[in-house]
Formats: C-alpha cells, sequence, structure tokens
C-alpha cells in the first residue's frame, strides 16, 4: 500500500479503484486513508492497544475534516493508548448506548442545520417528532435492522407519503451513523426497503389547457381574466422556468436590465442566473409599474415591504386552473411544462439545463415530458421512412441492380 505525506492535494486526486485501497501517511505513524470503490475517502489510525489486539478505527471522512484536524486526533489516541487506553473501545461502548432520538439531534446539527435549507430542517423537525420518534427513537443506533425499518414502513401504511419521506430521513440518517462510527460500515437498514409510495411527476400542461390558462393570465379581471399580482408571478415563472420560490422571493436588486439576468444570491441549488428573454422582459416591466417602492418584484398587496405569500399564490393558482377548466396540477407543473418547451424547442442539452438551472442530465430529464402529437408525428415518420426503403430495395430487386444497405 503507498506510504505518503497526505495532502490535501494528494487526497483529491486519488481515484477510487475496483477495490478498497489505502494510502499511509508518513507524518504520523498508523495514520491512513481509506479510499472506497465509490470514491468515499475515510480517514483511520491503526494500532495496538495494550492487550495486542489490532485495532483500526474510522476517525472521519476527508472533507469533513482536514488532513490535519485528522492528524491531531491520530496523534490524541495515540498518546492515550501509549499510556494503556483504547479509544476505539471507549468510543464504541459511549456510542453504543446512543438511541436513535439522541442521534437524530446529533444528525440535525451535524449535518441538516449545516447542509440544507430552512424549509427541510422544518420538515426534518416535523417529520422525525410526528411519524419517527415514536416508533423507533427508543432503539440503539448501532441495532436497529431492516425488519424494524420495514416494520416502521408498514406501520405507516395509512399515509405512505409520509412513509416515504421518514424512510428518507432514516436512510439519510443510518448513512451518516456509519461514516461517523455509530454503526459498521455498509449495514445501512433502510437499504432495499421499500414503501407504496412513489415521488410522482405533476401530469403535463397540454398545449390546448396551455391556450386557455393564457388567456386567463393575460386579460383583466372586467374583460374575463385574472391578471393580478399572484397571475403576473404565474407568467414569470413560465418565463424562467423557475420554481416558485424563486419567483416569489425575487427582489429588484438582482434583476439587471442592462446585462439581461437575473441573479438569485441562493436556491434550493444555490446561487443561479438566468437571462432575461423578451417575454420576461415585458412582464418584469408590468411588474415595475405595479410595484411601487416595494423591493420584491411580486409584493404583498397587504404590505408591499414584504414578498408574496405562498397560500395565497396557491390559491390564485387553483382558482386559474378551474376558470380555465383544466384538471388540477400543481404549480410544480408550470416549471414541468417550461422544462419540456426547452428540451423540445432544439437548443442543445446544457443549454436548457442552465436556463431550468439544473445541475444534474436525468434531474432535468425527469421535468421533460414526451406529448402525444410529437409521438405520433415521429410514428408517421418512421412508418413513411420505411416503406421508402422497401419502395428502393423493390425497385433495385426489379431493375436487376445490387441492393441498397
Amino acid at each position: 500500500m503507498p506510504t505518503l505525506k497526505l495532502t490535501k492535494r494528494t487526497l483529491e486526486a486519488a481515484e477510487p479503484k475496483s477495490k478498497p485501497y489505502e494510502l499511509r501517511d508518513t507524518e504520523v505513524v498508523g495514520l491512513l486513508c481509506k479510499v472506497s470503490p465509490a470514491g468515499r475517502k475515510t480517514f483511520m489510525l491503526q494500532y495496538r492497544n495494550y492487550e495486542g489486539v489490532k485495532r483500526k478505527p474510522a476517525l472521519g471522512l476527508f472533507g469533513d475534516l482536514t488532513v490535519e484536524q485528522a492528524r491531531t486526533i491520530a496523534q490524541k489516541w495515540l498518546a492515550e493508548v501509549r499510556e494503556g487506553g483504547d479509544p476505539s473501545r471507549t468510543r464504541a461502548e459511549r456510542r453504543a448506548s446512543v438511541t436513535v432520538r439522541e442521534f437524530e439531534e446529533i444528525f440535525y446539527q451535524r449535518w441538516t442545520l449545516v447542509r440544507n435549507k430552512k424549509s427541510t430542517q422544518k420538515l426534518h423537525r416535523y417529520m422525525f417528532e410526528k411519524y419517527i420518534s415514536n416508533r423507533v427513537g427508543y432503539c440503539k443506533i448501532d441495532s436497529v435492522s431492516k425488519k424494524e425499518v420495514k416494520k416502521f414502513v408498514d406501520d405507516l401504511s395509512f399515509a405512505p407519503g409520509m412513509a416515504y419521506i421518514s424512510l428518507g430521513i432514516l436512510s439519510s440518517m443510518f448513512k451518516r451513523a456509519e461514516e461517523w462510527g455509530y454503526r459498521a460500515e455498509d449495514t445501512n437498514p433502510c437499504k432495499g426497503v421499500t414503501t407504496l409510495a412513489k415521488k410522482k411527476r405533476p401530469r403535463l400542461i397540454r398545449q390546448e389547457e396551455m391556450v386557455r390558462l393564457m388567456d386567463y393570465l393575460e386579460l383583466p379581471e372586467g374583460e374575463g381574466g385574472g391578471r393580478s399580482a399572484y397571475t403576473l408571478a404565474m407568467r414569470l415563472q413560465f418565463a424562467f422556468a423557475a420554481r416558485v420560490s424563486e419567483i416569489l422571493q425575487l427582489r429588484w436588486a438582482w434583476v439587471d436590465f442592462e446585462r439581461r439576468r437575473v441573479d438569485w444570491p441562493d436556491s434550493k441549488t444555490g446561487p443561479i442566473w438566468k437571462p432575461i428573454s423578451k417575454e420576461a422582459r415585458t412582464l418584469l416591466q408590468l411588474a415595475a409599474s405595479a410595484a411601487g417602492d416595494s423591493p420584491f418584484v411580486i409584493p404583498n398587496p397587504n404590505d408591499p415591504s414584504r414578498p408574496a405569500m405562498y397560500g395565497a399564490y396557491h390559491r390564485a393558482w387553483r382558482k386559474a386552473l378551474a376558470v380555465s377548466g383544466i384538471e388540477h396540477v400543481g404549480t410544480h407543473g408550470i416549471r414541468h411544462r417550461a422544462a419540456t418547451d426547452i428540451a423540445n424547442s432544439g437548443v442543445p442539452l446544457k443549454v436548457g439545463m442552465a436556463l431550468t438551472a439544473h445541475r444534474r442530465v436525468e434531474v432535468f430529464m425527469g421535468y421533460v415530458h414526451l406529448e402525444e402529437p410529437m409521438l405520433y408525428d415521429a410514428a408517421d415518420q418512421v412508418a413513411e421512412s420505411r416503406m421508402a426503403k422497401l419502395e428502393a430495395a423493390r425497385c433495385n430487386v426489379t431493375c436487376g441492380l445490387r441492393p441498397v444497405d
């Protein structure tokens, strides 16, 4: 196994292989970094305790710990070993007493608060207190079995959506428990467990429905339409292929007409920017004439110093669908319709992903729907091509020519 001075650069450059391998440090004897086939890099410390038993506990993941932090922990543990201690056993005994409820607080502080948005933090707390804590909270974190997780899911069969979300939270918790040494590696009891509920894609708003919807959104109320701050927000959501939060939280300070772009300092996926199309410019100019001195593009009608309310926006969306005679679809259906239009416009994939602010191809494609008219046209095109080739082959046979591949 390679022996070298561990540094941030060498560990970042370490590529995963078909089998796990170790990189040993020359600075602290016994300190190593294990690289898994999945690319996970774990700091470990190899030593023998006073009984001569070989130990190799994990110290933490590279990324969560820097090389210098890992060296500091390793040196501290080695000093304890020289005094007759066994830090691996001590940690195992301490962690063996941690319940799922107790680990949830550790997970929340070390992971949820650091990695997730406030809405996800609130959801995590709510789901744990409402569904998880009273069912598996008393169990020891290192002893929860797949059987117990399956029972947990079965007990929530009356609320499959809640079971789906809770299972996702538990799976993430147990994954962190493995990484932080509270469970043995590759023992996540949620692996392979499924629920009745699956994340459903919003149905696609059809083109004939879009005609009726836009007729309603574009006309003033006095002319049979529903033009308001909220219907303007819906049109902006279509124009920017945006999430609801990106439109309702949008500030004028982020809009740059001169450079034709809007910069969101934060979003679900971090900082993003999108170009201002001609359609979007017109809509933003309409918003500017109605916003007054509000810092928000779509201000709260009752308090312009605050953004528009989500509840009012969703109520306005439901009304728009009902008046337009359209079967209900959530507001996220706007983003699906916009992404499908982008994909079908012929722009390169990378450009389409930039317009929706998606970072992974598979996520972007999850928003793109197949439309029936396109499938019918494609079927006719394939049939015509096949018949043309067949006729050409018949002609060649009749004329005694060599068939063309």
